[in-house]
């Protein structure tokens, strides 16, 4: 049953891959009441901080075949040139780069940022260093999606793992048909995602700007806009 809108804004969905998370930490926060009383509240701020992580809210996703959105909440942390990983397939040439970073506060379910059919789905084993490094695009695991579009335009998306993410679960599979702000994966416990824009396609967002993902525009069509810069106020 879908509760009203005024409702959801404090009755945020929980996905479904959450739920196991939170009854092992509801049934150990129990056990550790039996020892003790400070330690069950302990245990239910813990297990509440659980649920809370693996919130899965409604989003507005803009119209627009020519948009890229951003596939997961967090804080833009660069906006560079960089080769996509080899697995995308997408050549050698460096590409515009944007990578969101995903704090452990932040809602870790990931969207598709494009509509388009997945052409490649690859995963890849590496290292756990922190995400918000540079080398973490290169040295750690991660699920890489290529995108293709109906205009023919391909695009990777890179869910990264980091200090605290030990898993990504993919929920999609490669050839897949996906509307953009549709969920594809979700990444456990922080993280962080690059999407690597088509040829000539300019960013319309800077560093240390917030993303929602699903609905904040990171590009959108071809032109030579130039690339924007941007001051905290």
């Amino acid at each position: 049953m879908k509760l009203p809108a005024h409702l959801q804004v404090v009755a945020t969905p929980i996905h479904k891959a959450g739920w196991p998370f939170i009854a092992i930490a509801l049934v150990a926060s129990i056990l550790l009441g039996l020892v003790a009383e400070a330690l069950l509240w302990l245990g239910l701020i813990v297990t509440g901080w659980v649920a809370y992580f693996f919130r899965d809210p409604h989003r507005v996703v803009p119209d627009g075949d020519e948009l890229v959105v951003s596939p997961a909440d967090g804080t833009v942390i660069a906006v560079t040139a960089r080769r996509p990983p080899p697995e995308l397939e997408l050549g050698e040439a460096p590409r515009t780069c944007i990578s969101v970073f995903l704090s452990i506060f932040d809602v870790h379910v990931n969207r598709a940022p494009a509509t388009g059919r997945i052409a490649r789905l690859a995963y890849r084993p590496g290292k756990f260093l922190n995400a918000a490094l540079d080398k973490a695009s290169e040295e750690n695991e991660r699920q890489s999606l290529r995108l293709e579009t109906s205009s023919g335009e391909a695009l990777g998306v890179v869910l990264i793992a980091g200090l605290v993410a030990r898993r990504i679960v993919g929920f999609v599979r490669e050839g897949q048909e996906l509307r953009a702000g549709e969920r594809i994966a979700l990444i456990r416990f922080g993280s962080r995602a690059d999407v690597y824009l088509p040829d000539g396609m300019s960013p319309l967002v800077v560093p240390g700007q917030r993303a929602i993902g699903g609905e904040t525009v990171l590009a959108e069509g071809r032109g030579n806009r130039p690339w924007r810069s941007g001051r905290r106020i």
